[in-house]
């Protein structure tokens, strides 16, 4: 039988060798600080039209809901920082939807960490989460010492910021569980100043219902009037709360070569962007996150943003 100090070390070292930024592990339990304040939130309807996020209240505070069982939970983060940056005047698109999506290309990745925890280990049962499921990934991530929950809400890192997915696997082992690490924030409050629709209402509080981000991929109906002239050029999701993260000048581009933008996506102008078929659209996004919004929703978007 390994020690749980072995088997820690090979997953992380395993980890590192898929191109995983940082691999923390957590105890699996009952979320008892995070049921109060999820509560709240839903309460205040700060979750808009997103109506899944009042679903399985129970399995988002208890990963034993998820996987019977469960010891440990396995966070890691992969950076999708990119090496250059859409042209100036142009609407603007968030970076980590430049390549492909990453649902995609997580999934596999966590596949084979488990797969090669089973191989290795033994008879482990486990599940991947990335971010489409009812797990308060920032939270596990937190606790599991991979950075500290930013007053914008994101997960923050001394090392290299906010650029980064987070994904999990849960399994019914136990293992060695790393500490949380210092809020390194201070009297910062650059991401609340910077916000364009003034979604963060109090440090670690963002109304969803505000964000760009929801406006432009989760809302369905028409983005209301009163965010006119305060999107910022956005159409699809926005970085503007890590943009001005002070952290975030150690972030380092990824080498994920599947995170690289479909060619031409970063010179388009405004203009060229008004003008796009839906044939255009289905190509450079055929694999990509920006999907989600549909065509018509994109052009929704760039019409509210024109007017």
């Amino acid at each position: 039988m390994k020690s749980k100090l072995h088997n820690t070390n090979i997953i992380k070292e395993e980890a590192k060798r898929l191109g995983f930024l940082s691999c923390g592990i957590s105890k699996a339990q009952f979320l008892e600080e995070e049921a109060p304040r999820l509560e709240k939130w839903l309460k205040k309807n700060m979750h808009g039209e997103m109506g899944y996020m009042e679903n399985h209240f129970d399995k988002r505070l208890d990963p034993s809901k998820l996987v019977e069982g469960s010891k440990s939970v396995i966070s890691l983060l992969l950076n999708y920082f990119p090496n250059e940056s859409q042209r100036e005047d142009s609407y603007k698109i968030s970076k980590y939807a430049y390549g492909t999506d990453y649902h995609f290309v997580i999934k596999e990745k966590l596949k084979e960490l488990l797969f090669f925890i089973q191989n290795e280990i033994g008879e482990v049962n486990g599940r991947a989460f990335v971010d489409s499921a009812p797990v308060l990934d920032k939270v596990w991530a937190a606790k599991s010492g991979l950075g500290w929950i930013g007053k914008h809400s994101n997960l923050l890192s001394k090392q290299v910021g906010s650029f980064f997915f987070i994904a999990e696997l849960i399994v019914d082992i136990e293992l060695e569980h790393d500490s949380p690490v210092t809020d390194h924030c201070g009297t910062c409050t650059a991401c609340i100043d910077a916000c364009p629709t003034q979604a963060i209402v109090q440090p670690h509080v963002v109304d969803g219902s505000k964000c760009i981000s929801y406006l432009t991929i989760e809302l369905k109906n028409e983005i209301p009037s009163s965010f006119s002239n305060q999107m910022d050029d956005w159409m699809f999701g926005c970085d503007v709360c890590q943009d001005v993260c002070p952290w975030n000048r150690f972030s380092k581009s990824h080498n994920e070569p599947l995170f690289n933008p479909y060619p031409g996506l970063l010179s388009k102008s405004k203009k060229e962007w008004e003008e796009i078929t839906e044939e255009i659209f289905n190509q450079i996004f055929k694999k990509s996150a920006v999907k989600r919004t549909k065509f018509s929703g994109l052009k929704r978007n760039i019409s509210f943003l024109k007017d």
